[in-house]
């Protein structure tokens, strides 16, 4: 069973959505996201490079929901699981997409979309 790294509330502005307001405006999106990998060889060698890089990842990740909008929280998950998949070490991630503000017409706490990819 592998083991996991999780990144937990990366906050960050971008300008996803169906709407011309928000796409305008922009909002604040968190993101969270679950790496499954092996850590025994990086943990017994104290080997940064053989593990996933958690800080180079939430600078990735943070650079994709700042980047190229789209119209939808599943693209934007998508593209956030290929930046998980990109490190080698990583055999699967778990990615969620929170937008907090999303314009529902309701009161709502919260909107995400989850979504897991692994190797194929």
């Amino acid at each position: 069973m592998p083991d996991s790294i999780q990144i937990t509330g990366l906050r960050v502005r971008g300008y996803h959505g169906v709407f011309g307001h928000e796409r305008a405006d922009g909002q604040d999106f968190v993101v969270d996201a679950v790496l499954w990998l092996d850590t025994g060889p990086a943990a017994a060698a104290d080997d940064l490079t053989l593990t996933a890089d958690y800080g180079t990842l939430a600078g990735r990740l943070a650079a994709v929901v700042a980047g190229e909008p789209v119209s939808l929280i599943e693209t934007l998950a998508a593209r956030l699981a290929e930046q998980c998949l990109a490190d080698p070490a990583v055999e699967a991630a778990e990615v969620t997409v929170h937008k907090p503000q999303a314009p529902v017409g309701q009161q709502v706490a919260d909107i995400s979309v989850t979504i897991r990819r692994g190797r194929a």
